[in-house]
């Protein structure tokens, strides 16, 4: 009896045991989960309220703009900047190759300009076009990428004025012996070494992660090797192009005095101050922004401040060409050429330097005198009525 009660009493207690297995196992993987939703819970609270410690929850973001605008304005606006910027990008770029005024070794800076300028106008903001059309919300990979074509294009740019300005002063002010030193090849190897070096400083900065990161939000001070980078690369180039830049001036206003110089040197100067607007038009487009980033650092702004003014700097890229157009005659000239080729679809004819030929004409130019001014290139025109003998006029040859 005593076996058989301790047999009964076992295998009731077996599924009591069993019971409370299963509940411990339930109640761990229980606490789990709620551990694990804890800690997203934890992470994206920590998310919102750094986004609400810079001043902005999902108001403007650096791809999609300002969420308060409506999702067609925001397509419209930079479907419109990047379609307009990149075919007046390109414009810019084939009014060099194609007009012979502006077709020299030292106007390939410019080139290097607009060709920074149609990487932010045909890469960046295409991008956040796609994304506003798709309907997603903004990724950090696709942040990281816009904003490091931004940093490297702004580099470039700022680097490739400072040669501009060099170049322009060397073209106006020193000898033409001089000046044949500075070669194509020359030219070539500083647009590539330009190139190379804001590469090696956007891949440091975004490697050792320095200084603030607008696409987490933390929008912290700027760190000492960012200062230091950003006062080699940015500050010394500007101080250069002033330093030119007034020195031409000033040379070219004081020998202008005492004689007229020819037409070449005319447009060469023409186009030198367009391109001390261009640099003034690209300190207004970006210096706010870099104010509002300095001072950051000492008093904290909102962060839709700081991307509004990103954006208003990054629009730049799709005005520079416009400017040029306006500026300069040769310019504008090649402009209306390449669309009346474009988009009219009709044949225009490039002026092109005189080669060879009697007198030092070309022939092509010769053709278009005749064919334009035919009465005073013929024959009968060009020669002297000496008497009218049985009313007729006696021409001497």
């Amino acid at each position: 009896m005593q076996l058989r009660a301790l047999r009964l009493a076992a295998l009731s207690e077996i599924p009591i045991n069993r019971n409370q297995g299963f509940r411990m196992n339930v109640t761990a993987i229980y606490n789990g989960a709620t551990s694990t939703v804890a800690s997203v819970i934890s992470v994206e609270s920590e998310i919102r309220l750094n986004k609400a410690l810079n001043g902005v929850i999902d108001d403007v973001s650096p791809v999609t703009l300002s969420s308060a605008w409506s999702r067609v304005a925001r397509l419209l606006l930079l479907a419109s900047l990047a379609v307009g910027g990149s075919v007046g990008n390109v414009f810019m770029i084939s009014a060099v190759v194609v007009e012979d005024q502006l077709n020299k070794r030292g106007n390939a800076f410019l080139v290097n300009v607009a060709l920074a300028d149609l990487v932010v106008t045909g890469l960046v903001i295409p991008v956040s076009v796609i994304v506003i059309l798709a309907g997603h919300e903004e990724s950090l990979a696709t942040c990281r990428f816009e904003w490091t074509l931004e940093a490297l294009c702004f580099l470039v740019t700022v680097l490739t004025l400072a040669a501009i300005a060099f170049e322009n002063y060397a073209r106006l002010c020193l000898p033409a012996e001089r000046y044949a030193n500075v070669t194509a090849c020359h030219i070539t190897a500083v647009i590539v070494f330009l190139w190379l070096l804001a590469v090696i400083a956007v891949v440091l900065q975004s490697t050792f992660d320095v200084g603030p990161d607008f696409c987490r939000r933390r929008l912290s001070a700027i760190a000492m090797e960012q200062a230091v980078g950003a006062s080699l690369l940015v500050g010394v180039p500007t101080l250069i192009t002033i330093f030119f830049y007034v020195k031409l001036v000033i040379r070219v206003r004081r020998v202008t005095r005492t004689y007229k110089p020819p037409a070449a040197f005319s447009w060469d100067y023409e186009l030198t101050k367009t391109n001390m607007c261009s640099c003034v038009m690209f300190a207004v487009f970006w210096l706010p922004f870099g104010l509002a980033v300095c001072v950051n650092s000492f008093k904290p702004i909102g962060a839709h401040v700081l991307y509004n003014l990103a954006w208003f700097a990054l629009s730049k890229s799709c005005f520079n060409n416009l400017l040029y157009c306006v500026a300069d005659r040769h310019f504008r000239s090649a402009y209306i050429k390449l669309f009346h080729y474009c988009c009219c679809k009709t044949t225009v004819s490039f002026s092109r330097r005189p080669r060879g030929g009697e007198g030092g004409r070309n022939a092509s130019d010769v053709r278009l005198r005749v064919h334009i001014i035919h009465s005073y290139a013929s024959p009968s025109s060009c020669r002297p009525a000496v008497a009218r003998p049985n009313g007729r006029d006696v021409y001497e040859l």
